[in-house]
């Protein structure tokens, strides 16, 4: 069916145009809607938006070394010039006077198909952040102010095409066949349970399934424990008693017909490559020959994020002429992690959580960005090695959330294999944003899930990536240095033992040293065998429980309660495991008679703050200082003000 599908779109080119230059390999780009964005309103000086939705088709020579590094695509159906080809879904926001813009292209990688730069740097959202309609759509306008030409580029083949979800449409390795893992946690106990396989099924008779409390704890067979298939890629559960609702599901099968899913690197290189510089009438930001893009960002959020790491990774950063792709790149929130998508039978939506597998393809060395040694595999390599080679490096600002170092093994950008500390290369950046969750909505309240002990942290890390943004972009169109790495590390005494992390005992803040550990792993049998560890460590804490190094937001600069990256799952829900993607938050008791009845040893918020005009005090100098530092934007730094003029010291919605 998939392939059948495949056919049909692209044989509909009678729409399409044809003829793309050699600046990529995209063949055709069709142009489906060309309409005002946001209502028309225009944005300062740069005036309206033109929203532009299409569909590229590409077309690899599988020969070419560029692109052979793609897994099975020398088994991939190829048209009548041997080459072989993807279609993915395009969406483009630029000024309706190009000659308005900064003239940075800005391609926000998407996250299972949606836009969340939007959300992260506009305060927009969803679903209306993909829609970009309405005025409301745009948020508080930053992007557009700034003049950015941005586009989002299908990648991902495990999903379908839809309105509101980007895809790329790869085609299958027909008769290929190969043992598939899928792992599963419901955090529910609904049973028997449906769930969808990464592959499709080859033989019914091979699938078998096993559970496990946690990752460390053998697999089990209980009598009462089955799956069947129900379809060619779904299957039924039938849960056995005695595990909690966290409990870890893994099903075995034979798979046939892997999608070359690694085609999205390669669809993201030439699309992005063709946008940036072809001048002719095929590419929709030319105008009378001419692109007003004199440079490129690539940015991505969780797993756009590693997608980015591991584009720079294997050689994509160079396009089929010899240059960069980017000159700016900004994963936010990979960690040290990548993806386990150019492989047979790969799994692009797959992020694997505390406790589950931390042995998964997407977790293994290389780490960071400078070339090392890896004692435990041998090998030596580094996310830089091959645009090093090419002389096709751009500028790297990678940021994270606190939750990466706890999660996501993020100490592992700033130390060799061993947790030795290590220096980043010169043209990289690593930024942490202390006391953060993953990612967060703006605006989000503080709230509680029976799935987590502890409230939920809101903390939205808006502010300060648009000073990180605005700095990336000045340092690839300008030369200006940005602000200085501001992460934990060995050297400065604020990366530790993850046990050492924490040495208060803080009231309604229970530390259990919990985080992801690093393995590398045999994937060549099933299960995989574990073959060597390497060394993770976390940041070190305040007297308020909260991280010391990183970017510390103004709700951590000027405190009203304790932020954390780390959220321990609930009784019932895997207990003594992180929650994925969370971090908590513990207010600071209102008196001094109070902390000290419950014991706190936290400085309550009358001994910090005299009355709220103290607090908008502090607001307001530690504003302008991060102002000063290139670390928040003045325009930030007066929203932030009214907030705290706004709210009272006991309020932190």
């Amino acid at each position: 069916m998939r392939q059948n599908n495949f056919k049909k779109q692209t044989l509909m080119a009678a729409a399409l145009l044809a003829g793309c230059t050699a600046y990529s390999e995209v063949i055709r780009f069709e142009v489906i809607e060309s309409a005002p964005a946001f209502e028309g309103t225009s944005f300062g000086a740069v005036g309206p938006y033109v929203r532009i939705t299409g569909k590229a088709t590409i077309a690899l020579d599988p020969n070419d070394p560029k692109n052979a590094v793609i897994a099975d695509i020398d088994k991939a159906p190829r048209n009548a010039a041997g080459k072989v080809e993807a279609l993915a879904d395009v969406v483009i926001l630029k000024p309706s006077d190009s000659a308005k813009g900064n003239q940075t292209l800005l391609i926000d990688v998407p996250n299972r198909g949606r836009k969340l730069a939007p959300q992260l740097f506009d305060d927009a959202e969803q679903p209306g952040a993909n829609r970009a309609e309405k005025l409301a759509d745009a948020g508080i306008g930053f992007l557009h102010r700034q003049g950015y030409t941005m586009a989002w580029i299908g990648w991902q083949s495990d999903i379908p095409s839809e309105p509101l979800q980007m895809a790329l449409l790869a085609p299958v390795a027909k008769g290929v066949t190969g043992s598939v893992i899928n792992e599963f946690q419901f955090d529910n106990l609904t049973n028997p349970i449906k769930s969808r396989l990464s592959a499709d099924i080859a033989d019914p008779a091979t699938l078998k399934v096993t559970v496990r409390a946690h990752w460390t704890h053998e697999r089990l067979t209980p009598a009462d424990l089955s799956v069947k298939a129900i379809d060619g890629q779904s299957v039924e559960i039938t849960r056995p008693t005695g595990f909690d609702a966290g409990a870890l599901y893994e099903v075995t099968f034979q798979g046939k017909d892997p999608i070359l899913h690694g085609m999205g690197f390669a669809a993201t290189r030439d699309i992005t490559s063709f946008l940036r510089q072809d001048q002719s009438a095929k590419n929709p930001l030319a105008l009378n020959g001419q692109v007003n893009v004199k440079r490129a960002i690539g940015f991505g959020v969780s797993q756009s994020g590693r997608f980015l790491r591991d584009f720079l990774w294997m050689g994509f950063n160079e396009d089929l002429r010899g240059q960069k792709v980017f000159d700016g790149l900004m994963p936010h929130v990979a960690g040290a992690r990548r993806m386990a998508t150019n492989f047979r039978f790969g799994q692009p939506s797959r992020n694997s959580r505390h406790p589950q597998d931390p042995a998964w393809q997407i977790d293994e060395f290389p780490f960071t960005y400078a070339v090392l040694q890896d004692p435990v595999s041998g090998k030596r390599d580094g996310l830089l090695q091959k645009c090093q080679s090419t002389q096709t490096c751009p500028n790297v600002m990678q940021t994270d959330s606190e939750h990466e170092w706890w999660a996501s093994r993020a100490s592992l950008l700033v130390t060799d294999p061993l947790g030795n500390h290590i220096d980043l290369p010169s043209n990289v950046r690593a930024y942490m944003m202390t006391g953060t969750p993953h990612f967060a909505d703006p605006d989000k309240k503080v709230t509680a899930s029976p799935m987590m002990t502890l409230p939920i942290n809101p903390m939205h890390a808006g502010p300060p990536m648009r000073a990180l943004l605005t700095a990336l972009n000045a340092w690839i169109s300008q030369g200006t240095e940005p602000p200085t790495s501001r992460v934990p590390m060995r050297a400065h005494g604020t990366l530790v033992a993850p046990e050492l992390a924490v040495s208060l005992q803080i009231p309604g803040l229970p530390f259990q040293a919990l985080y992801s550990k690093a393995y590398f792993s045999d994937h060549s049998v099933s299960p995989p065998k574990v073959l060597g560890q390497y060394a993770v460590w976390a940041p070190l804490t305040d007297s308020d429980g909260m991280s010391v190094a990183g970017i510390r937001a103004l709700a951590l600069a000027v405190p009203r309660a304790t932020y954390t990256g780390w959220n321990p799952r609930a009784k019932g829900f895997g207990p003594g495991n992180l929650y994925p993607l969370q971090g908590a938050v513990v207010p600071f008791a209102a008196t001094r008679a109070d902390r000290l009845q419950l014991k706190d040893p936290r400085t309550s918020l009358e001994e910090r703050y005299v009355d709220d005009s103290a607090y908008v005090a502090a607001v307001k100098s530690t504003a302008a200082r991060f102002v000063n530092e290139g670390l928040l934007l003045q325009e930030d730094a007066d929203r932030a003000v009214i907030r705290a003029q706004t709210n009272k010291l006991s309020q932190l919605n």
